[in-house]
């Protein structure tokens, strides 16, 4: 399907769907009403997608956050962790009683992204304290990266693992510099709190930094394909730059470099644009994004295939 075609449909079930105006005022709390299946909200607008299920509704774990970042999944643990930036703590939800733990951390750095290595230990990227840091095993804490080239990180956003290697890729758009709400306000006059926006990448023996990209206005929400041979990243410049495409980037992963920087798909979707965040890629490559910034019939999770439809 051509994307010209897709908008169209888009356009069109958004009129005669559950994306209507009336769908969102949904009501997901325990005491709502049952949903019936097949789940309405999920909208399915091309034929390839088959990762609908018949016999089951989309659930909310939890209320009451600020402003939700990070989410990740402990497999050993069977546990999702996030964070809540501006109240500076991260919460868990045990998947066992539905319980949710707050200050699961606390402080904590004004957390964002937060993932897993292949050894179970978790990695958070730090607004708050411009750094990367792991949580060992016994408990303490080690900074992955505070500064390049001499100068101190923005404020890292977002991060993923390699498995080939242990190397650590991140980003630094450095949105928790500009904003007390989100880490600490650094006052300057530029959108660049310490330096020039970019994605890295920490070598896992020797805990060596690399910078890997500066192409984006600001590198956001990053993920490698189901092969580990291309990374995704989400371009949010748009905040800041009026120039900055709202897009998703991917680049061959050549080794500890990335080359051939393509824009992968546009957020455009029945003619508004707004901004991913978080993405991922399931096992046959396609790419999930939580997409926001527009309102209703637009705001939720897209899904692109393989190809950026």
């Amino acid at each position: 399907m051509d994307r010209r075609a897709f908008l169209s449909v888009a356009g069109a079930l958004a009129a005669v769907t559950t994306m209507a105006p009336k769908a969102f005022a949904r009501n997901f709390e325990p005491s709502s009403e049952p949903v019936r299946y097949p789940e309405p909200d999920v909208v399915v607008l091309d034929k390839r997608f088959k990762y609908k299920l018949g016999n089951t509704p989309i659930l909310r774990l939890y209320r009451g956050t600020l402003w939700a970042e990070g989410p990740a999944w402990n497999t050993v643990g069977r546990y999702l962790l996030w964070s809540d930036i501006p109240n500076d703590e991260q919460l868990r939800w045990i998947e066992e009683d539905g319980h949710v733990s707050r200050r699961f951390r606390s402080p904590s750095g004004n957390s964002n992204g937060n993932t897993f290595d292949y050894q179970g230990r978790q990695l958070a990227c730090e607004h708050g304290n411009r750094r990367v840091v792991r949580y060992e095993h016994d408990g303490s804490v080690t900074v992955l990266a505070d500064k390049y080239d001499g100068k101190q990180l923005n404020a890292p956003n977002d991060i993923v693992v390699h498995p080939n290697d242990g190397s650590i890729w991140f980003t630094d758009p450095g949105y928790g510099a500009l904003m007390n709400y989100e880490g600490h306000r650094l006052k300057s006059a530029t959108v660049q709190p310490f330096q020039k926006e970019a994605t890295y990448r920490i070598d896992a023996q020797t805990g060596r930094m690399e910078k890997v990209d500066d192409s984006c206005f600001k590198p956001n929400g990053l993920c490698f394909s189901p092969d580990y041979r291309k990374l995704y990243i989400v371009d949010t410049g748009a905040s800041h730059y009026p120039e900055a495409p709202k897009a998703i980037r991917v680049y061959d992963v050549d080794g500890r470099r990335l080359a051939n920087g393509r824009e992968f798909c546009s957020t455009e979707l029945g003619g508004k644009a707004g901004f991913a965040d978080g993405i991922r890629a399931d096992e046959d490559g396609n790419i999930w994004a939580g997409m926001g910034w527009v309102g209703d019939g637009y705001d939720g999770v897209h899904i692109h295939a393989p190809n950026g439809d």
